[in-house]
C-alpha cells in the first residue's frame, strides 16, 4: 500500500533547537494515525513539514508518493495546524465555501459543501455570522469544516480537540472515522490519549524530535505507558536531555 504521507529522516533545527531529529513516519489510506508527545516534542513542526509550511534541513516528505508535490497533490490535502482557518470578516458559510473553492471545487459544489458542513458540525445557527464573532470552540469547528469540506484524501489536524466541548469532540470523532472509512489517511496530534485511543489505528509517541515508540490503541492506562516510554528514553539519552535544557 502506498502511504498518503511519508516522512523519511526528517531533520529541522531552529537555531540550536532541534525540532526534528531524523524522524520517520507514514500515514496510510483508510488509517487514523495519532501522534502524541509532550509540548515541544516536534509534533507541530512535523505537521508543518508535511503540508509544506516548513522546509526540512534534510530528509524527505512524500505526499501521495510524490517527493515534490504540486498543486494537484496539495488539492487532495486538508489541514488545521496552529490556528483554524477562517477569514474573520467572512461568514461561516462563506468561509467554508471559499475553502472548498481554494481546493478545486466549482461554485455549486462549494455551496453545497458549505450547507452540508454547517449542518454536520452543528454550525447552522451561526452560518451567517462573521467568523470573528464566534466562540473559540465554534472557530475550531469552522476550521475543521474548512479543512474537510472538499473531502480530502489526507487530513492533518494539530490538537483538534482544543476548545471543543464534549459535543464538539464527538462530532470531530465522527468526522475522522468517516474520513478513514471513505479511504482517506488521517494524521492527528493530541494530548488526550484516552480520546485518540478510541478511534486511532496507530498511536506513535514523538519525543525530542524522534519517534521513540508506539502505543496500542484501546489499552487501559495509556498515560502511564506513555510517560514510562518518555522517561526511559531520557534516561538512556542523557546527552540529548542536556542539549534540550
Amino acid at each position: 500500500m502506498t502511504p498518503a504521507l511519508e516522512l523519511v529522516g526528517a531533520v529541522r533545527a531552529y537555531g540550536s533547537v532541534q525540532a526534528l531529529a531524523g524522524l520517520s513516519l507514514a500515514v496510510n489510506p483508510s488509517e487514523i494515525h495519532a501522534i502524541v508527545g509532550l509540548n515541544g516534542a516536534g509534533k507541530t513542526t512535523l505537521m508543518k513539514a508535511a503540508v509544506g509550511h516548513t522546509r526540512l534541513d534534510s530528509g524527505a516528505v512524500r505526499l501521495f508518493d510524490r517527493k515534490r508535490p504540486g498543486p494537484s497533490e496539495h488539492a487532495r490535502l486538508g489541514f488545521v495546524i496552529d490556528q483554524p482557518f477562517g477569514y474573520p470578516e467572512l461568514s461561516v458559510r462563506a468561509n467554508i465555501m471559499h475553502a472548498a473553492r481554494l481546493r478545486g471545487l466549482s461554485a455549486d459544489p462549494a455551496r453545497a459543501a458549505a450547507d452540508t458542513w454547517t449542518t454536520r458540525l452543528e454550525l447552522s445557527r451561526w452560518a451567517d455570522r462573521r467568523a470573528r464573532g464566534l466562540s473559540l470552540g465554534n472557530r475550531q469547528r469552522l476550521g475543521l469544516a474548512c479543512a474537510a469540506a472538499h473531502e480530502p484524501d489526507l487530513l492533518i489536524l494539530d490538537e483538534p480537540t482544543n476548545a471543543l466541548d464534549p459535543a464538539g469532540v464527538m462530532l470531530l470523532r465522527d468526522v475522522l472515522v468517516a474520513a478513514a472509512g471513505r479511504g482517506a489517511g488521517v494524521l492527528v496530534s493530541s494530548h488526550h490519549l484516552d480520546e485518540v485511543s478510541r478511534i486511532a489505528h496507530r498511536i506513535t509517541v514523538v519525543h525530542a524530535g524522534r519517534v521513540v515508540g508506539s502505543l496500542e490503541p484501546g489499552r487501559t492506562d495509556l498515560e502511564r505507558e506513555f510517560f514510562a516510554m518518555v522517561r526511559d528514553w531520557d534516561a538512556t539519552h542523557p546527552s540529548d536531555v542536556e542539549a534540550r535544557a
